[in-house]
């Protein structure tokens, strides 16, 4: 037994000396107004244990709470971002129900003025090929189109009707090489037939040379033919020359109608009236 107690005596003079001071400092807590040496020891010793560790918690929780700030702002800035696009949405939505309201009016004066019956059709397609150059419309013979029907913009002459489906049809373009209606010029009277050029393009053939056909002048249908009523707008002379050779003058006509921006179009029921 002595022998294990000597083994063990650094040991147990540390536990004895632990104890002691324990004891001793336990003892002295119930005097709470003065401190005695043993207190002021430990006091000295814990103390700038107890601010570096206080310290550190108030850099922990600074830390944690400008992380939350920061989750916090980053959720702001999420909602704003969704809030502004919202609005540039409904600005886009105003803006397009405003072109639309407008190209309506248009439309709705145009049928204001014409004699025949009318029904608006919406552009859903386009068909481009080297021969033919054609708009696909939302309405077909279930709506009581037919072939051949004058199709107008709030501008003048588009086309006519050249293949109809019960819900759909082709109008095939007065810039198409296939397309040609009869014409006169406004001003002086010159007749003649305007033909799709191609390009955007159109020419009024076979008005003689001894005509008076000017740069400027305006093309309107001539009614002949019974396709077109008369006078609707067609085109404006571009050009005109008139060659040492040939009974006919050369004229091009740019066409009143942008036909590259099409949406909303009449169609006539003339033919179908007659």
């Amino acid at each position: 037994m002595i022998k294990l107690l000597i083994r063990h005596k650094r040991f147990l003079i540390t536990a004895v000396f632990l104890l002691t001071v324990f004891l001793t400092y336990a003892i002295n807590l119930r005097n709470k107004e003065h401190a005695n040496p043993l207190e002021r020891g430990v006091m000295s010793v814990t103390a700038p244990i107890a601010g570096g560790g206080a310290a550190v918690t108030g850099m922990l929780g600074d830390l944690w709470s400008d992380y939350v700030d920061l989750l916090e702002v980053r959720r702001e800035n999420v909602a704003l971002r969704k809030s502004v696009q919202r609005l540039n949405e409904r600005v886009v939505a105003g803006n397009e129900a405003m072109m639309a309201n407008a190209r309506l009016k248009a439309l709705l004066d145009l049928k204001g003025t014409l004699n025949a019956a009318s029904l608006a059709v919406s552009v859903i397609g386009e068909d481009s090929s080297a021969w033919f150059k054609t708009l696909v419309v939302d309405r077909g013979s279930a709506d009581g189109l037919l072939e051949g029907m004058p199709v107008l913009a709030a501008g003048g002459v588009v086309g006519r009707l050249v293949k109809v489906a019960p819900h759909s049809s082709r109008v095939l373009l007065l810039t198409d090489h296939a397309s040609a209606i009869a014409a006169v010029v406004q001003r002086s009277r010159a007749r003649g037939v305007v033909r799709g050029a191609g390009g955007g393009r159109c020419s009024m053939e076979f008005t003689v040379k001894d005509d008076d056909v000017k740069v400027g002048d305006a093309v309107v249908s001539s009614g002949i033919g019974g396709v077109f009523p008369k006078g609707l707008p067609i085109g404006e002379v571009t050009m005109v020359k008139k060659g040492e050779y040939g009974v006919f003058q050369t004229i091009e006509v740019r066409p009143t109608v942008n036909i590259a921006n099409l949406e909303e179009m009449l169609v006539l029921f003339r033919q179908a009236d007659e």
